[in-house]
């Protein structure tokens, strides 16, 4: 049985680590704020660019060639760019989002490409150190980067894909990330990158014909690397944002759990207080008792 001393300890110590926990909350809403604007302002553009490109490449049909949209029937090479988070304390975040991409990976695209050589490039300090220690080659890592997100971050990892996409070395490019729903739900995503599949609409081609200047051709020979750079962009706020509410909802969960327990603690304090009031008690009249009998 702890004594009063030990509990009044206890119950310090779990008051300071609900203020801390309290304090990191506030300081993801801050950050979740800032990198919830920038998501939802990125995604009607790259939706929009997506949808026009679509249309063009729809509007061409065989007629159109770029390595960036060249559908390959056999698939000897492909990589996942994994973004994680740098830092933890953000719940299941990481480790729901890790399981899920190596069973993707070991089984479902192992089995539906039996020859396939995987590689792995690592977004985030988690993600890194993860992979490192699995059987999966990692190529390049990214660590240390949602500190201070940059755009040219994401023109990095795109300029390497694509310079070897181009030239034949790697079939197919994917990236693994969270992706941010609401405050309280962030879902494990897979998106294909390369080949650009771009949506074509074909209604919005029946109603209108446009006219290109200089040529449709050559405005997707300039568009399509702008569109590689900006969805990468995209799914690096997407995880920030996913990363900032799951470590919210996290500090949020902690906070009230020692909020709880102080509530037990004190309850057991008070328990053994009265206790040991009761027990003083006794042996005072006890002794009294003694006395008279002597």
């Amino acid at each position: 049985m702890a004594n009063l001393k030990e509990i009044r300890g206890r119950i310090k110590t779990v008051k300071n680590t609900a203020k801390i926990t309290s304090a990191m909350k506030m300081v993801s809403a801050a950050k979740l704020r800032r990198a919830q604007n920038a998501i939802e302002s990125a995604r009607p553009y790259v939706l929009k660019l997506n949808e026009v490109l679509g249309n063009l490449i729809g509007g061409l049909g065989e007629n159109y060639s770029n390595p960036l949209t060249e559908q390959r029937e056999t698939v000897n090479n492909a990589v996942f760019i994994v973004i994680g988070s740098d830092r933890g304390l953000c719940g299941s975040f990481n480790s729901a989002l890790f399981k899920e991409t190596y069973k993707y990976i070991t089984e479902d695209y192992k089995k539906a490409n039996p020859n396939v050589k995987i590689q792995i490039i690592t977004v985030g300090k988690k993600a890194t150190s993860f992979f490192s220690k699995s059987n999966l080659e990692v190529i390049a890592k990214y660590p240390d980067i949602f500190a201070n997100l940059q755009f040219s971050t994401a023109q990095s990892i795109i300029d390497d894909v694509q310079a070897k996409y181009e030239s034949g070395e790697i079939d197919r490019v994917f990236v693994y990330n969270n992706s941010f729903i609401n405050i309280i739900k962030q879902v494990p995503t897979l998106n294909q990158i390369l080949p650009i599949q771009a949506n074509v609409d074909t209604e919005s081609k029946q109603k209108t014909d446009y006219i290109y200047e200089p040529d449709t051709a050559t405005i997707l020979d300039e568009l399509l690397p702008k569109l590689l750079n900006i969805s990468a962009w995209r799914y690096l706020l997407e995880s920030n944002a996913a990363e900032q509410a799951s470590r919210m909802m996290a500090m949020d969960n902690a906070t009230n759990n020692a909020k709880e327990l102080v509530d037990k603690l004190n309850i057991i304090y008070n328990r053994e207080r009265q206790a040991a009031i009761t027990t003083e008690m006794l042996e005072i009249v006890g002794g009294a008792n003694a006395l008279e009998n002597a």
